[in-house]
């Protein structure tokens, strides 16, 4: 059985001689034709080709985050929420300044006993999270620049001298020096207006 439509594309397409030709026809109409029978199951971030948020639309997905969909981190690469730019733990809850989990006002939360609920990592994804799940050493190099929801939005490449992204095919350049591959990405938001 095929986990999605594409496969089962790809692999019909490579039987032909002519298959430039025929995966640029068939991969369209038999996805569009087999995705349904593939189940929604098969449907979710692992058969996902392409991947965009405000100033970003390809096909490299974000770094390892809290809210992977919106990787928004701070000026020094920590993790924020999405919707208001608050700081978070490695679990996507709101946190202070010294890393205790706040409710929506702003103050720590307690646990049954009456003393906080206990802290979770912030780890900054490009340079500590994907080191540590992939074993490689990454970095931010370059960047881009996008007006999204009257402000500029920086784009951050996070980048290793590693020939395979995180969607698991080939790496680009994109902005990164030296040798270095694009691995994933987040962003920034600068509060500048546009």
């Amino acid at each position: 059985m095929w986990r999605d439509g594409e496969d089962l594309a790809r692999g019909l397409a490579s039987r032909h001689s002519r298959s430039g030709f025929l995966s640029r026809i068939a991969v369209p109409i038999i996805t569009w034709i087999a995705g349904p029978l593939a189940g929604a199951s098969s449907l979710g971030p692992a058969s996902t080709r392409y991947y965009g948020f405000c100033g970003h639309t390809y096909t490299t997905n974000p770094c390892p985050h809290p809210f992977p969909k919106l990787p928004r981190i701070d000026r020094h690469g920590y993790p924020l929420r999405p919707s208001d730019g608050h700081r978070v733990d490695n679990l996507g809850r709101p946190v202070d300044a010294s890393g205790y989990v706040v409710d929506g006002a702003g103050d720590r939360r307690v646990g049954p006993t009456g003393e906080p609920v206990a802290r979770a990592p912030r780890t900054r994804p490009c340079q500590d999270w994907v080191p540590h799940m992939y074993g490689f050493h990454t970095r931010f190099d370059g960047a881009w620049y996008r007006c999204c929801g009257g402000q500029i939005r920086k784009l951050v490449d996070c980048c290793a001298y590693h020939n395979r992204r995180i969607n698991g095919d080939a790496a680009l350049v994109g902005y990164c020096f030296h040798g270095r591959k694009v691995f994933c990405v987040l962003y920034y938001d600068t509060q500048v207006p546009c």
